[in-house]
């Protein structure tokens, strides 16, 4: 067995390719307008995309940074405050903290699903604390209804960090749905990506809404008039647009990428490889295909040479990188964190992705594991 070509990690071209001419008339549809701020294609895709999740309000932004940034500017988020997430995430989260100039407070993993462990919010909850900021990682959902109890019995906001989790769902509730607030990216990697950055705040709060809406905009009621401080952060007609288009084709590429999720675990599992976790109530949309593995250099080593693309999310905790060494943390502080970091590799997988290749890449690890 050989592999004659590179078997790529995420081919964001093969998702355009699939409705090309749907997204090229959206395009063209948004150039002829002459209208490519803020128009009625921002309006009409923040609108079905708060329904799809079953949210009242949602507003474009310019990223998914930028998005958890002006949520947390909303809450009344200052230099203050601490906010507790994790340390086993994009940088992009403890990112937008600090664009607040709040402290974040990174606390440990569930080892067994990569996400916030909600036995350690409580003993993280200072009386500076003021958010909650869980991640659904890789495409699977934290547990929400806990978050939510901690959350509401000490008066802290939950604002859900969903820029991988487009149609993930946990007792048939959308995430996104869940916390005071929620922010998406639409990144062109993500399970529903424009063809470049783009993001939304999404809230059932119309007074939290109506601010986001002003500060995405230098803090505008009135045009050129700024009724509080504000950024600009702007989701632009042209994403909208292919964002529209992409949104229909959501739940059909979700499943698409479940299938090979389930391809991957069926060769795997029989092989001792650690899969990712899948338990009801809760729906996995696989933004990414995460084994832990021994020796994961080496197969990613391997697998390279065999011409297989894998990478790593991610591979130096945020606690431990040299710009977040201000807040004090060691080297085992988040012990599950620093584990899985050393462990979990992203083996290829996007929608358009032939089955033949998942069968590639999984015997390509077999054969790893047998020869040692």
């Amino acid at each position: 067995m050989s592999v004659s070509r590179l078997i790529v990690n995420n081919d964001v071209r093969a998702g355009y390719l699939s409705i090309k001419d749907e997204i090229d008339a959206a395009v063209a549809r948004v150039m002829d307008s002459g209208r490519y701020i803020l128009g009625e294609e921002v309006r009409a895709f923040e609108d079905e995309f708060s329904s799809y999740l079953g949210v009242r309000f949602g507003i474009g932004v310019g990223s998914g940074t930028e998005a958890l940034h002006l949520a947390l500017r909303v809450c009344g988020i200052t230099s203050t405050d601490e906010i507790i997430t994790v340390s086993h995430t994009a940088v992009a989260t403890v990112a937008a903290i600090g664009l607040c100039g709040a402290k974040p407070v990174l606390i440990d993993i569930d080892a067994s699903t990569f996400l916030i462990d909600p036995e350690r919010i409580e003993r993280a909850i200072t009386p500076r604390t003021k958010a909650i900021i869980p991640v659904h990682l890789y495409g699977y959902v934290a547990d929400m209804e806990a978050i939510r109890f901690i959350a509401d019995r000490h008066g802290l906001r939950v604002i859900e960090d969903c820029a991988q989790s487009h149609g993930a769902l946990l007792k048939g509730r959308q995430s996104g749905s869940w916390g005071d607030l929620s922010a998406f990216s639409f990144y062109p990697t993500k399970n529903l990506g424009a063809l470049g950055d783009g993001g939304m705040v999404l809230t059932d709060d119309p007074e939290l809404a109506e601010r986001v809406r002003w500060i995405r905009q230098y803090g505008w009621r009135h045009r050129y008039v700024s009724e509080i401080p504000g950024f600009n952060s702007r989701l632009d007609e042209l994403q909208a647009a292919i964002l529209r288009v992409k949104l229909k084709y959501l739940d059909q590429r979700n499943e698409a990428r479940r299938q090979k999720a389930q391809l991957y675990a069926a060769r795997l599992k029989a092989m001792g490889i650690r899969c990712p976790v899948e338990e009801d109530p809760k729906r996995h949309v696989y933004h990414l295909y995460v084994i832990q593995a021994r020796d994961r250099d080496a197969l990613q080593t391997f697998l390279k040479e065999k011409g297989i693309e894998t990478l790593i999310h991610y591979p130096v905790p945020v606690h431990l990188q040299r710009a977040y060494q201000y807040l004090g943390y060691q080297q085992g502080d988040l012990p599950a964190t620093e584990r899985c970091s050393k462990e979990i590799l992203s083996l290829p997988l996007y929608p358009e992705m032939p089955e033949s290749d998942v069968e590639e890449v999984a015997a390509w690890v077999g054969r790893f594991y047998q020869g040692q």
